[in-house]
This record gives structure tokens, sequence and C-alpha cells, in this order.
């Protein structure tokens, strides 16, 4: 990424300042802004997030944000409510305290003398979500809204369940926040108050994991912040972003074909990044593309941003299957709206174990699998953090325990674009059974990359608010939409449908084992062909090269260490996947502070038991200067029997190497078709 040292307006930072909100909490918060701002008032953009803005995304924030400034906006990076130096306990994701703060500080921004009233929101992940949360209550003066990685619903496709299925990112994510919110106030912006900010925290956040799998199916809990259970709420302009290797790519989708404002989507070969910052590569000139959206919305400025296709993706080429890609070859596409007209359906029926053409009668003819627990060690993580090697590796195992069915080899350069879907004739040997289902690119040696992936749980196969038994023996019908891609797959490939009744650890099995018989002939695969004539392909404007502000500094004081490992004992048969995440120690320069950020994941099994599936995540967060040195430790353990789910987790937090306080949790969460 260029840095960029001149920008067209000279910046100012305001590097602490208190936001009051009704209640009396103070939320702190960093405003870069135009240095003639208050002569000279400009809109105000908002990113409200959990990730404290004095250290950890300080560098990124030192980026985006100043550059933002430098084209004439004030640009406003706020710690929600009990996290970072705000005040107050931060106990779940997207409360209603949450949303109504934004409000507060949306009208707060309005009423500076630097802002001229008018206002945006933007964020990645969480400030993704929430941006468009609060664009659904439709705030006065909110103009435009960017969101990055972020869902518009947050039962069916975020990071707790995925097609009625229980993610193992369900427990990774919820470890993150027991470590994040346990994380301390600095003394150096609160004060003397800061050990007492902090013990409230430790006492007062909860286990959010619990209540997450409290909420098995679509209820009011996870609809509440759900922005698709009214499309029409939100009246304001939205850029939606995500990327491929990314968790979210689906709902930008779904908010262009069902949002009714002026819209743009794009989809790149990312992961859980910004798309200047883009990584697996190539990375873009995002921050131009964002400084040119509120150019257009917040200031009136006639230039071409809507000029662009709604949408345009990234058309991966086929690549040999790794955990980890600097760059994905392929190039840009656009289209003029979702669905587009250059997408076309092309069914094919599933014959014994290939994919047929579509004009083929197949009779119908019964095939089995009982997939091992070992079918998902290979699928990397559902939502890629670019930590390496977090994508799925060769498919050549995982079919191994898995029906397969393969198309004839291409004559020509196939393109889809969208999701494809499975329709599934089966029937089940137990009541309650999931299902996973891979398309994959098969290469002419053999070797198979994962292209998209869908799961359900089948007992959600009308709907996942009211889950219905199957009935063993019966025959069952069930449609598996698979994420939303774009790829194309080279001439002298094939297509695969890969179906298997486990995905652990991606996915949480099943109560006991299932046998699936699924029906050829009666069983289809829809593919979103991509078939565009030269003469209609939509041009996509080169983007510019990726720059940003200079970011500030910071030192390594201890490298870091990424570590993913598969292992298997053929003794007592124990597998596991442990997966190290370590950050080493960074140290804040500007403010004379060392951060030690490590994770530990460990998701094991033995044989095909299924009660002795466990995933295990440790966390340790550490903060020192000269004088001060806070370090907690948490852990979260999470089992299961045919009938509930088994949570033990340990908080220890620590202030010069003594034990300050330690909180353990030990509880029995009854399953329900999950």
């Amino acid at each position: 990424m260029r840095t960029v040292s001149s920008l067209p307006q000279d910046v100012t930072q305001d590097e602490h300042v208190w936001i009051t909100m009704p209640d009396g909490v103070r939320l702190a918060a960093r405003v870069w802004r135009p240095a003639d701002s208050r002569e000279h008032p400009v809109p105000a953009v908002l990113e409200l997030i959990p990730y404290r803005q004095r250290d950890l995304t300080a560098q990124r924030d030192s980026i985006h944000h100043p550059y933002m400034a430098g084209h004439g906006y004030a640009c406003v990076r706020v710690d929600l409510r009990g996290s970072g130096n705000s005040e107050g306990v931060l106990s779940d994701e997207y409360l209603e305290q949450e949303l109504s703060d934004a409000e507060e500080i949306l009208a707060w921004l309005a009423e500076q003398p630097w802002c001229n009233g008018r206002t945006g929101m933007m964020g990645i992940s969480w400030g993704g979500f929430n941006a468009l949360q609060v664009a659904a209550r439709r705030p006065p003066g909110l103009g435009a809204i960017v969101t990055a990685c972020s869902s518009d619903d947050r039962y069916a496709d975020d990071v707790h369940y995925m097609g009625g299925c229980l993610l193992s990112d369900n427990l990774s994510w919820a470890s993150t926040m027991f470590a994040y919110t346990s994380a301390p106030p600095d003394p150096a912006v609160v004060g003397e108050q800061w050990r007492e900010m902090w013990l409230e925290r430790l006492r007062g956040s909860g286990l959010w994991l619990s209540e997450w799998l409290t909420h098995q199916h679509r209820d009011g809990y996870w609809r509440h912040g759900s922005v698709c259970e009214d499309y029409a709420a939100i009246e304001c302009p939205v850029m939606a972003v995500s990327g491929w290797a990314d968790g979210y790519s689906n709902a930008v989708f779904r908010m262009l074909e069902h949002l009714r404002v002026p819209r743009q989507g794009l989809i790149g070969p990312w992961s859980h990044k910004y798309p200047h910052l883009g990584e697996p590569g190539p990375a873009i000139g995002f921050l131009q593309e964002v400084v040119a959206w509120w150019d257009h919305w917040l200031k009136d400025v006639d230039n071409d941003v809507m000029d662009a296709p709604m949408l345009r993706t990234w058309m991966q080429d086929s690549v040999p299957p790794l955990t980890a890609y600097e760059e994905r070859p392929g190039r840009w596409v656009g289209d003029p709206s979702w669905p587009s007209p250059h997408v076309r359906p092309s069914v094919h029926p599933l014959a014994p174990h290939r994919v047929a053409r579509p004009d083929e009668q197949i009779a119908p003819e019964r095939h089995t699998v009982e997939s091992p627990l070992s079918v998902g060690q290979f699928a990397g993580k559902w939502c890629s953090y670019n930590a390496p090697p977090d994508l799925p590796y060769d498919q050549r195992e995982e079919d191994g325990g898995s029906l397969v069915f393969d198309s004839e080899v291409l004559s020509e350069r196939t393109e889809i674009l969208g999701a494809p879907e499975v329709d599934l004739d089966f029937t089940a040997s137990q009541p309650n059974a999931m299902v996973a289902v891979r398309l994959s690119d098969i290469a002419p040696d053999g070797r198979a990359t994962r292209v998209t992936y869908g799961l359900l749980n089948l007992t959600h196969r009308e709907g996942h608010a009211d889950p219905q038994d199957l009935v063993p023996g019966e025959r069952h019908r069930a449609r598996v939409t698979l994420n939303g891609v774009a790829h194309a797959f080279a001439p002298g490939h094939r297509i695969r449908v890969s179906v298997s009744t486990s995905y652990w650890p991606l996915a949480w099995p099943p109560p006991v084992p299932v046998q699936l018989d699924v029906y050829t002939g009666t069983s289809q695969v829809t593919l979103p062909i991509r078939s565009v004539r030269e003469a209609d392909e939509i041009s996509v404007r080169p983007f510019e090269d990726p720059e940003g502000a200079e970011p500030i500094p910071v030192t390594q004081v201890r490298t870091g260490e990424h570590r993913w490992e598969v292992s298997r004992d053929l003794v007592d048969y124990e597998s596991a996947l442990e997966v190290m995440k370590d950050l080493g120690v960074v140290r804040f320069e500007d403010i004379d502070l060392e951060v030690t950020r490590r994770t530990d994941e460990r998701y094991s099994w033995v044989g095909d038991d299924f009660d002795s599936v466990e995933g295990r995540t440790d966390w340790l967060m550490g903060f020192r200067r000269d004088g001060w040195n806070v370090e907690t430790v948490t852990r979260t353990i999470l089992s299961s029997t045919a009938d509930d789910f088994c949570l033990h987790a340990q908080l220890d937090a620590f202030e010069g190497g003594e034990r300050v306080l330690s909180l353990n949790w030990q509880e029995r969460v009854p399953r329900h078709h999950v």
C-alpha cells in the first residue's frame, strides 16, 4: 500500500474526546478533522466498535481516518460502551443500548462546531453490522453508510449458525470477546478509576457463549439487529463490501436484491479485511472509492461514483488447493443489478457418481453415506481472518468420506456467479441430521480445490424458526444453498459435488451418527452460469492502487507465530486440529505501551464417538508500561452429549503478576434440534 504524506487538507487530531450519554456514561473518542473545520464545517463519519481505538486498532485507524479527514471529513472513532477507555459494561453484541448510544453520538456530532450536520457511518465486521442497524433506525442527518464484512441476518448468516448448524466459530468468536471484554482501560487516559472500571467489566460482561447457545433457532434474539426483517427501514445509500475468503459475502447479494435505496456491492478475493489492506490480493484503492462515495452523498458532488456497475466482483480463476494465497488470479467483472441479467440457472441432475448433463434423464437410485468425524478437518475457517493457513486444503481426503458426483471434463471455460443450490431427495436414519455440500474444482491431476460450500441442519429444511424432526426411513426433500461465489472453471477441469453427513470442526456434528440415503435422478445441482457476450460485458473502471495515510509507528518486540496442525493418534484414535495465533508483543511507541495477544484453539475427537467432540480456546491478553502491568487469561471449553452442550469457562486477571480476580462458569444447555 502506498503511503500518502500530502493530503488535500491539513489534518488536526483531537486525541482524547469524551462523549457523554444521557445516563452519564462517557464514551472515549478520537477525532481526525480538517484543520480549518471550525471555520468551514464538514460532514462527520463515525466508526463505533469495541476493539480499543487507543491501541489495538490504532495503527489501522491511523491509515484510513486521517486519509478521509484530509479529503474534507471529520472522522470519529469511538470505543463502544464498556470497551477500550469508554465507561460502562459491554455484555453482548448489538444491544439496544449500543444502537441508542450510536444515535446519541450522531446527534452529538451534528452539533459540533466542526460538523455541518451531515453524517455517515462506516465499519468492518462489528462496525459494518451496527452501521446497517443504525441506518434502519433512520437517525436525522445520516446520509450514507459503508458496511464491510457484515450481515443483514444475524441468525442465518453470521458467525454463530450456518444453515441451522452450530459453527465452531461461535466458540472461537465468543472466546475472542471473552478476552477483549476482560481488557482494562488505560490509566493514562481514565486516571485512577481504571481499576474500578476494569473490575466492573470483569464481573459484569458475562459469558456470551452461554447466551448464544441458548438461542439455537431463529427467534426474537436474532431478529433484533437483522435488517433483513425490514429492508425498507433503510432509507440512506449503502455501499456493501466483502471478500470471497470472508464469511459475509452472501449479504452483499441479498442487500443489492432487497434494498430500495441507491446501493453498490463490491466483492474481491479478500479475507476479513478492508479492501485497501486486502489479502489475498489484489488489494485496491478502496479509500479513494470511499471518499468518492462520501463526496457524492454527503457533499452533493456530481461525480461518477454511481456510474459503476451495481455489483463489482473478482472472477477467480482456477488455482491449486492451498491454505493461503498471496494473490488470487482473476479479473474484475461488473453486473448492472442483482439478480443479474447475465446469470442463468443451469440445472444438472445428480447421476450415480456423476453430475449429469441438463438434458439427461436419470433413473432414481439410492446411494448411502455416513461420514466419519474426520470429514472437515481440512475445511479451514468459516471466515478467514488472514491468519494463514486458514483456507481449505485439498479436498480429496474429505471426499473419501463423502458421496461424490463429478461432471464431464469441461471443454470450455465455465464461469459461475452467485449461489449454487443442491436439491436432495433423501432418507435419514435419525430424526436429527445435518448435511454439508461442497462444490470443488478438479484439476486434471485430481487435486480438488473447494470453490464454495453450504450446510443445512436437516430439521431446518422448512425454515429456521420452527425445526421439524425427520422421520427415519421416510423420503424428504431439502435445498442446500451454497455460499455465493465468482469462479471460472478451466477447460480440462471437472466440477465436483460432494455430500457428507458431518463437517467437523467447522460445524458441530449432530447428536449421534447418521446414515443418509441420497436418491440420484431426483436430486440435482443448479449452477449460476455467468454467460456474457463481449458486447454485453460491463467494463469495470480500473481501481486505483491502494493508498492511505502514514501509519503510527509500532515496534514488534517479539515476533508472533501462526500454526495450524492436524494430528491423529492411531493407538487411542484421538484426532485434533490445533490452531495457534500468536501476535507476539507489539510496542505502541506514541503511548509507550506494550501489548501481548495470543490465542490457542484445539478441536478434538476420538474415532467416531460423537460424545467425544470438544472445542477448547485459550486467550492471553497483556498490557504493560513502566509502573503498570495487567494480564488476563481466559479459557473456554465446549463439549456435548446427545442431549446437552456442556460449557466450562475460566477467567483469571492479574495486576503486577498477582491474581486479582478469578471467575469460573460451569453450565449445561439442552440441545434442541442442533
